[in-house]
């Protein structure tokens, strides 16, 4: 069954039975008669029939309602009729025009609320964009004591590892350690150039020279020291300057301590090195003589004048030749131990 109403008719049913035909939704034929319709009792028989398909038939005896539990249509004319049951236009017109007056009275009244509706909807964006004009022209109002305007994020604060990095190499330590110093070493490496200039003082290079034997290079007893200590090689070079000439001798040894131990040693000097337009110099004259070392090198300089002249306590050019010479090995040699720092310092970098 339905839910809440009648039935919804069931599928059409086959042709019915007898001389008669059943529509959708209604029984079949019986004999000569007719049913019917879904939900109301069938059509009077022989003459007596009225009501057309889907109206019931007239009212029984004893006043019984027709259809479904619904009443049967009423006459749309019903009221309006003449005496002859002719419908009274008259007063049908008149019902007419007082029903388009009601409606016209409805709309009008409709059309005022919608008006006024409309009205406050537009009075109320006047405001609203007034409002928000002024807000704009005025820079959108204040901005509260303490307020952040800003939306970025704040900037984080830095962190820091708590792992110390390692110190970076010190130079000294690849010109101390011989398994740490292995770059090349030659004379040409050592003395580059055909010239230096120290303080603004330009000195022209002369004749240089490696040795392995180190004794063979020197004067007095300097020789025994460098065998003494370990002494590898020797490497040599003459410069000079206004008549001025010096011979410098780096002697190389294993250990830092050997070098030191020769510099303090030392008796005698390093052999001067004519060549390359020098003469022989510092033979059977007065010269001075220096040591000094760092790391594992121990330097020696020979300085005097070319024509054999005798070096005196007042003859500052010599003095002055001898410093700058001793100052260019030392920053050659430690120059030596910065380049291998570095290098060292790169190759073991993390990869960025």
């Amino acid at each position: 069954m339905s839910f809440g109403g009648p039935q919804w008719p069931q599928e059409p049913q086959q042709q019915g039975q007898g001389n008669g035909q059943h529509g959708y939704g209604y029984p079949p034929q019986q004999g000569n008669g007719q049913q019917g319709g879904y939900g109301y009792p069938p059509p009077a028989q022989g003459n007596d029939r009225q009501g057309g398909y889907g109206y019931p038939p007239p009212q029984g005896p004893h006043g019984q309602q027709h259809g479904y539990g619904y009443p049967p249509p009423q006459d749309p004319f019903a009221g309006g009729r003449d005496g002859d049951g002719t419908p009274d236009w008259g007063a049908l017109a008149d019902a007419s025009a007082a029903g388009g007056r009601r409606r016209r009275r409805l709309l009008i009244g409709g059309g005022v609320l919608a008006t006024v509706a409309v009205g406050a909807i537009v009075a109320t964006a006047v405001v609203a964009t007034n409002k928000k004009n002024d807000e704009a022209k005025n820079g959108g109002g204040p901005t509260p004591t303490g307020a952040v305007t800003t939306t970025a994020p704040p900037t984080p604060a830095p962190t820091f590892s708590s792992v110390a990095p390692p110190p970076p190499p010190d130079p000294k330590d690849y010109i101390t350690d011989p398994k740490k110093d292995t770059a090349p070493l030659t004379a040409e490496g050592l003395y580059p150039g055909s010239k230096l200039t120290m303080f603004g003082r330009p000195y022209k290079k002369g004749a240089t020279s490696a040795a392995k034997n180190c004794a063979s290079v020197t004067t007095g007893g300097l020789g025994s020291v460098l065998q003494k200590n370990g002494c590898e090689r020797v490497l040599r070079a003459t410069y000079v300057k206004d008549g001025v000439a010096i011979t410098v001798g780096v002697a190389v040894f294993p250990s830092e301590k050997a070098a030191l131990a020769a510099k303090k040693q030392a008796t005698g000097g390093i052999a001067p090195l004519a060549g390359k337009g020098v003469k022989n110099f510092c033979h059977a004259t007065v010269c001075l003589r220096r040591a000094n070392s760092v790391g594992r090198y121990a330097y020696f300089t020979q300085a005097g004048f070319a024509n054999g002249k005798k070096v005196t306590t007042g003859d500052k050019p010599v003095f002055q030749a001898s410093d700058d010479l001793g100052t260019f090995v030392f920053n050659q040699i430690y120059a030596r131990g910065k380049s291998q720092a570095k290098a060292a310092a790169a190759s073991s970098a993390p990869p960025r």
